[in-house]
């Protein structure tokens, strides 16, 4: 049974990884945000199962999702706005810290929070739209 559960794990990975491959830079980063919220809904269900090794995978793959958000932003053309999404990037991967070492459940659900509203804000962006502004 074990290895069928690995085995599954594995083919979704590879699923995951196709469609990130094929995906347009937007939806990649629609991607990666989806992944930080369900790892974080995932750590916080083993939080309060007080499952403390899941918990700690799923923290820690969330912030290593966030660190590749905030190395991939581009502060020469997003100027302040990718100056302030990578403050609140920083802030978001510390507060995980703490979530993670303390069991704080506040602070695990200001990160869930902080990612659900900036992913809304990425969601309403048009990129067929920038598209065709820089084409004109």
């Amino acid at each position: 049974m074990n290895q069928t559960r690995r085995a599954l794990s594995q083919y979704q990975e590879v699923g995951i990884e196709s469609s990130i491959l094929e995906a347009d830079p937007h939806a990649v980063i629609q991607q990666l945000m989806q992944g930080v919220i369900e790892c974080l809904s995932t750590a916080k269900g083993a939080m309060q199962r007080n499952d403390v090794a899941l918990k700690a995978k799923r923290i820690t793959h969330a912030i290593r999702i966030i660190d590749g958000l905030r190395a991939h932003l581009d502060h020469e053309k997003g100027g302040e706005i990718a100056e302030n999404l990578d403050a609140l990037y920083d802030y978001m991967s510390r507060r995980l810290v703490d979530a993670n070492a303390k069991n704080d459940l506040v602070a695990l659900d200001e990160a869930f929070g902080l990612m659900m509203e900036i992913k809304s804000g990425w969601d309403a962006i048009d990129p067929d739209r920038n598209k065709e502004a820089v084409a004109s």
